[in-house]
C-alpha cells in the first residue's frame, strides 16, 4: 500500500493527443497529456509550484518563482514564466540546454474534478521537430519524456515517495527505462500519425 507503484500503471492513466497552437516562435506543434489526481486542485497547485516539493519528483528548481520572473530547472530547461493563475494555470518559456535558438513552451492546466480530485493537462509546444517517436531508432519525442515525471507527481501526491529530493533516492534503470520509452513511443507515434492525417483537431 505505502510502496511506490511501477510506471507501469500509468500507461493507460494517461490521455495523449496533439495539437496546433501559436507560440512567442510561430506557429507550434503541441503534445498533449492529460492525468486525474486524487488530490484537492490547491495541493496539486502547490506541488508543482513550491520548489521544495517540485524537487520530490521532478528535479531541482531555482529561480525568481512568479510571473515575469524566471526559472531554472537543475540540467534540463530553463526560461521566463510567462502565466502564473494559482491554482488553474503555469506558463512557461522551455528552453533545453545549448543555444537552439528559439524556445518551446510548456502550459499547465488545473481543473477540479469534485472537493478531492483534479485533471491536469500538460501541454508542450514546439515549432522544432520534437515530436516525433521511433523506438526502432531509439528516437522518443517530448510527450513521450513527460510521462515519467508525471506518474511521479502522481505518487508523490500519494504520499509514498521518500521526503527528500529525487536526486537522492531515484536510481536510474536505463533497462526498465528503454523498455517504458518504448511502449510510450509506440503510443505516441500513433497520435502522431493520426493528426498528421488530420484525425486530430487538436
Amino acid at each position: 500500500m505505502n510502496e511506490i507503484a511501477s510506471q507501469d500503471t500509468s500507461l493507460t492513466a494517461v490521455k495523449r493527443a496533439m495539437g496546433n497552437r501559436e507560440i512567442a516562435e510561430g506557429q507550434a506543434r503541441t503534445a498533449v497529456l492529460e492525468r486525474r489526481y486524487e488530490a484537492p486542485i490547491k495541493d496539486v497547485w502547490d506541488a508543482i509550484t513550491t520548489p521544495d516539493r517540485v524537487n520530490r519528483f521532478f528535479l531541482p528548481v531555482s529561480g525568481d518563482l512568479r510571473a515575469g520572473g524566471s526559472y531554472a530547472f537543475e540540467g534540463q530547461a530553463s526560461g521566463k514564466i510567462l502565466v502564473c493563475d494559482p491554482p488553474h494555470l503555469l506558463r512557461l518559456e522551455w528552453t533545453p540546454p545549448g543555444d537552439r535558438g528559439y524556445s518551446d513552451q510548456v502550459e499547465v492546466r488545473l481543473t477540479s474534478d469534485g472537493p478531492d480530485a483534479t485533471w491536469l493537462v500538460l501541454e508542450h509546444a514546439s515549432v522544432a521537430d520534437v515530436f516525433r517517436n521511433d523506438p526502432d531508432t531509439g528516437c522518443y519525442g517530448v510527450g513521450t519524456g513527460w510521462e515519467g515525471p508525471l506518474h511521479y507527481l502522481g505518487e508523490y501526491l500519494r504520499g509514498v515517495l521518500p521526503d527528500r529530493p529525487s536526486t537522492e533516492w531515484y536510481t536510474f534503470d536505463e533497462t526498465e527505462e528503454l523498455r517504458l520509452a518504448n511502449h510510450r513511443g509506440r503510443e505516441w507515434a500513433k497520435i502522431e500519425a493520426q493528426h498528421a492525417g488530420g484525425s486530430d483537431n487538436g
